[in-house]
């Protein structure tokens, strides 16, 4: 075994042992925090909430994202105030996104240093977005998430038309690029927060850059994995987010990861990201629409 390959193997046994002790602290903190708070309705999820946690979390793992959707079924629904969204993304969805990359961060073996930089500087940028995010006034909220979902709706459209950037050979980044690398999925991993999903500005960074976009499933779902959790427990302990649709999220994600990773594997998807996109574009419309200034009332003669 040389020394890069024997680095590497090393490398992606410690981000597995990181990655299962992330998921019972994360597990653990949830359910003490919540067990610490009065129960005035039941927080037995609704049958609505598992469903979109299995649909969304399944074609997550075959590549269509899990955040843009599950935003627009909250806001068309009118699931929740505005302003509990992106908490509730975060929360909900970390679990089922720390068993993807359980099962899929060793598929690819990537330069350990690239890959172990983006992710901390993603979890960084968590950390730091999920604070500042849970005390934003609800317009604030409304507007970014708004802007974010019109950018998700465009990258489904770039994707279908086949503009994005096809990338290079490389499984590893060095210098300037590395620098600019990790700068930016800290900036994607604050975003985040905000319920702006990652994986595919993360894919376009890779491709960028120069590097095999096989090598952004390996990072996307590491920063992921882990900033999910960092940014969801901030969520938790001031309680902006909606507990019953975020246990929902978790428990019906999870086996929807599952059966996409080990039982369906692939699926003919272009029709699915021509559907989000039109779903996606009207839900920002809508977000957008609801964060305008509303006129005061005129006064009577």
């Amino acid at each position: 075994m040389t020394a890069q390959l024997q680095q590497t193997t090393i490398a992606t046994h410690g981000l597995i042992g990181a990655l299962s002790l992330t998921a019972v602290w994360y597990a653990w903190r949830w359910w003490s925090t919540e067990r610490g708070r009065p129960v005035a309705v039941t927080r037995k999820p609704r049958p609505g909430d598992t469903l979109l946690g299995f649909v969304t979390n399944f074609f997550d793992t075959l590549g269509i994202g899990s955040f843009a959707p599950t935003t627009a079924v909250f806001k068309l629904c009118v699931r929740m105030p505005d302003e509990q969204i992106p908490g509730t993304l975060n929360t909900g969805h970390a679990l089922p996104t720390l068993v993807q990359a359980l099962i899929f961060v060793g598929v690819v073996k990537l330069d350990p240093a690239t890959l172990i930089s983006m992710i901390v500087a993603a979890v960084v940028g968590a950390w730091i977005g999920a604070d500042v995010v849970a005390r934003l006034p609800r317009r604030l909220i409304q507007t970014g998430m708004g802007a974010a979902l019109l950018v998700a709706a465009l990258v489904f459209v770039a994707t279908n038309l086949g503009w994005l950037p096809g990338g290079g050979d490389a499984l590893g980044l060095t210098g300037a690029q590395l620098a600019a690398a990790i700068a930016v999925n800290f900036l994607l991993g604050a975003l985040m927060t905000l319920g702006v999903g990652l994986y595919a500005p993360c894919l376009m960074l890779i491709s960028l850059l120069g590097m095999n976009p096989l090598a952004a499933f390996p990072i996307m779902m590491g920063s992921c994995a882990f900033l999910m959790p960092i940014g969801g427990v901030r969520f938790i302990r001031v309680g902006r987010y909606d507990l019953k649709a975020a246990l929902g999220l978790a428990i019906g994600g999870i086996p929807g990861v599952l059966i996409a990773a080990f039982i369906v594997k692939s699926l003919p998807i272009g029709w699915l990201r021509w559907l989000v996109a039109v779903v996606v574009a009207y839900t920002a419309m809508l977000m957008l629409y609801s964060a305008r200034p509303k006129s005061a009332p005129s006064a009577s003669a």
